[in-house]
């Protein structure tokens, strides 16, 4: 099908209203499109093991072979910059659909990006083939991640000479800098502008809040196990990620008073987070460099309980991870990172919840918690393992209550504050 082939369009932020949306649909399935039934990419995402056993996510043509441009920035994602195995899957995912759209369409990649309205269009009316004839479509979070792999890629291949400069200034506008302060404008003689994406759908605004003390102890009286609650607590009270909790290794955890004996300097509980390229669970520490976190005397207890509940697993004595499945098979095998949500989700329902808790509303709480306590802001930036105290930043919003408590310390017209 080439019907975009020559059409071009101006490429906007922009929400697609109901009618609009309507209008599309209708265009592609005139075009041949069954909406019904989804649509396969000719192109797709694949894991690629090397032989030192580091993983990365390729995308695939239809013969099987590596598309050079692509394989090239994915490789420099996981080796170039050392990122996670996880971050060069959802890269290739988004460019394999961008490739297939530009086959589909007969462009070239390289001169699309003029075009990229129509793939934004494309992206929210046709749905995804699912396993089983089912179709799923893509939201605006979804559609602007894809987005954003597109202009990664873009900006790889401009530098390495794959791409002209010319793609990028379809991608990419100059912010004005007319609401700069004057020490920074034009007549200053300092040109002082930020490239900002020309293509982003609106999204509307939900961002999961950290769960409450009140939820986190409904959750850990709802666990059936030592290592359940474990869990939860170092989720909460230690503010670990996900893979960083299943990536650990019994060695990581320094649960005595003294850790000399273990050639470690740290002085009392605490463990050590650290990245490791092959973990067999594919559990990824994020941060590149290696942290201790103190382990509070409630953590440390959880810990002892569950070291006693792992021993009486046979199978897992062998496990060098410091948690394994224990009630479900493999039994003793290391837990899946993917595992600590079902946990959740599972204690959320059981607890009564009126919505599920996920790991990093966990983090978010102890982050929370942290700010609420006092807690400076690179002391925060450490715990968290954070390389940008900008990451750390948004963690110390305020509450409701703080801001009604800030009220009402502000006294009434003709009433002295001392």
């Amino acid at each position: 099908m080439n019907a975009f082939r020559g059409s071009g369009t101006r490429s906007v932020t922009t929400r697609c209203p109901a009618r609009v949306r309507a209008e599309c649909r209708s265009w592609f399935v005139r075009s041949g499109y069954r909406l019904d039934r989804g649509w396969e990419p000719a192109m797709r995402a694949f894991v690629v093991r090397l032989p030192s056993g580091v993983r990365y996510w390729t995308v695939l043509d239809d013969d099987l072979r590596p598309h050079p441009a692509a394989d090239a920035f994915l490789q420099h994602v996981r080796l170039g910059r050392d990122g996670a195995e996880s971050t060069t899957q959802a890269y290739a995912t988004g460019i394999a659909l961008f490739l297939s759209w530009c086959a589909e369409t007969g462009a070239d990649w390289w001169d699309s990006g003029s075009r990229l309205g129509w793939f934004m269009t494309w992206l929210t009316v046709v749905p995804t083939a699912l396993p089983g004839g089912a179709v799923r479509s893509r939201g605006p979070r979804r559609i602007n991640a894809i987005l954003a792999a597109v202009r990664e890629f873009a900006k790889h291949a401009v530098a390495t000479g794959d791409a002209p400069p010319s793609m990028l200034t379809a991608l990419y506008q100059q912010d004005d800098d007319r609401w700069l302060p004057l020490e920074l404008g034009r007549d200053s003689g300092a040109r002082v502008s930020r490239p900002r994406p020309r293509h982003r759908v609106q999204a509307p605004v939900t961002e999961a809040g950290p769960a409450t003390d009140q939820d986190v102890l409904a959750v850990f009286r709802a666990c059936g196990s030592a290592r359940d609650r474990f869990i939860v607590l170092a989720l909460s009270r230690l503010g670990l990620r996900r893979g960083e909790l299943a990536g650990l290794h019994r060695e990581d955890v320094h649960a005595m008073p003294d850790s000399t004996a273990l050639r470690c300097r740290i002085r009392q509980e605490h463990l050590h987070v650290r990245r490791r390229d092959d973990n067999q669970n594919r559990a990824w520490a994020k941060s590149r460099r290696d942290r201790a976190v103190p382990m509070d005397l409630v953590v440390v207890q959880a810990y002892d309980q569950y070291l006693l509940e792992r021993n009486e697993c046979q199978t897992a004595a062998a496990c060098d991870f410091l948690l394994v499945n224990l009630f479900r098979a493999p039994v003793g095998a290391p837990m899946r990172v993917g595992a600590f949500n079902e946990l959740l989700t599972s204690l959320s329902r059981r607890a009564g919840l009126d919505a599920p808790i996920h790991p990093h509303m966990l983090r978010h709480q102890f982050a929370t918690n942290l700010a609420a306590t006092g807690a400076a802001l690179d002391e925060t930036q450490d715990l968290l393992g954070h390389a940008n105290p900008a990451s750390t930043q948004v963690y110390f919003h305020p509450s409701p209550d703080r801001l009604r408590d800030a009220v009402d310390r502000v006294p009434p017209p003709g009433v002295s504050g001392g």
